[in-house]
């Protein structure tokens, strides 16, 4: 596929920041106060799925019940536990208890920047592509919904936007991205938008 040599050719290329010089919630509004250091260190999984002649990008809806990012779309992913050797190990691992996707059905294909996000976490996102579209075994507790969006559909233009809220009586701007009834905002459109403009030429 076309399409899947040429994002693994800028991954390949892209040199991921870290530390200090990392993405994060707070770039869009300066005055939005993150947490301080010491993060918590996370990994999400950026699964790439075969749809035609497309690729699709696999998202979560995370249940309603759940004490933190209740309602919210995300990628599968989550902290770093003992056992993780490293980044891809801990999305890998994540994805497997998350959305039943077999840690050997995944190829690793690049990571992306750290991003701080405003709840403490250290993010690194790592992309894999998925060769065989799975049979979907959601964890019941925290996922509500597994989903896949063109990867046609969210490169294209305006897809991504810049959007805001007032939160803490800050006026917080963040990237958004409409799919369907899914509404992708926060830390995962930031991610997204940064794997989106990695991939794209130019």
């Amino acid at each position: 596929m076309k399409q899947l040599g040429h994002i693994t050719q800028r991954l390949s290329a892209y040199r991921c920041r870290s530390g200090n010089d990392c993405a994060g919630d707070h770039l869009l509004t300066p005055e939005w106060q993150t947490p301080p250091p010491p993060y918590r260190d996370a990994a999400v999984l950026i699964a790439l799925l075969p749809r035609g002649d497309d690729l699709s990008v696999v998202f979560t809806q995370r249940t309603s019940h759940l004490t933190a990012h209740a309602g919210q779309v995300s990628f599968p992913g989550g902290g770093v536990e003992p056992q993780d050797f490293d980044a891809a190990a801990t999305a890998l691992r994540e994805a497997e208890e998350e959305i039943g996707l077999p840690q050997s059905a995944v190829q690793i294909l690049g990571q992306l920047d750290d991003y701080i996000t405003g709840t403490g976490f250290l993010v690194r996102p790592v992309v894999g592509f998925v060769p065989e579209i799975p049979v979907w075994k959601p964890d019941d507790f925290e996922v509500a919904e597994i989903f896949d969006v063109p990867l046609s559909y969210l490169s294209s233009p305006g897809r991504i936007f810049q959007s805001s809220r007032e939160f803490r009586g800050i006026m917080r701007s963040f990237y958004a991205c409409d799919w369907d009834k899914f509404h992708i905002w926060g830390a995962t459109a930031g991610m997204l938008k940064k794997f989106i403009d990695v991939i794209v030429d130019g």
